[in-house]
């Protein structure tokens, strides 16, 4: 990979804590994990900046460390799209989490940053979409708090396109983080 400076990723992740911060606040809301971890849920995630900057992060771990997650990378795909032929869902958690927190918090994705909280999503010349938040916030009994996540998105896209013109990619990702962390390099 071309060096490249993540200063412009970094603040965009920094603004959505802040948001997501404030909006939880205001709802009362403080994540400790649950019995229904998102860290379970299958997340497919889709720009190359952001497995760029988490392989970053995973990168600075020890040689041993970073042995003993990519093992677990390995189960959790393995588990995983086996179940997933099958149509049988399957929660396993990701092997960045140790002990219910994520090794590579400050490096984590846009989807596990927003994850959570009830929210909205406005596509161009689409019907807005509507998240519920999660189980755990029992936000169906409470007023809605406005939390736009297309801001985010929409600088994540001018992020992803800058990131793959100076890194000449093409084409598109669409990966877990186990998948990204078995194939580091690409």
């Amino acid at each position: 990979m071309i060096p490249y400076n993540f200063s412009s990723l970094i603040q965009l992740y920094e603004n959505m804590d802040r948001s997501y911060d404030r909006v939880a606040d205001r709802y009362n809301f403080h994540c400790d994990g649950c019995s229904d971890n998102c860290c379970t849920s299958l997340f497919f995630h889709h720009t190359f900046i952001e497995k760029a900057y988490l392989i970053q992060g995973f990168l600075q771990m020890t040689s041993t460390l970073r042995k003993e997650i990519q093992d677990k990378a390995a189960d959790y795909v393995r588990q995983t799209f086996a179940h997933d032929k099958a149509g049988q869902p399957l929660k396993l958690m990701c092997p960045l989490n140790h002990k219910g927190r994520c090794t590579l918090y400050i490096y984590r994705p846009m989807i596990c940053r927003l994850h959570g909280l009830p929210h909205e999503l406005h596509p161009p010349g689409r019907r807005v979409i509507r998240g519920p938040g999660c189980d755990a916030g029992q936000f169906a009994t409470r007023d809605y708090i406005p939390f736009d996540r297309t801001p985010f998105y929409t600088q994540m896209a001018a992020l992803e396109q800058q990131f793959k013109k100076q890194q000449n990619r093409t084409g598109r990702i669409r990966e877990t983080i186990a998948q990204m962390l078995l194939d580091p390099g690409n």
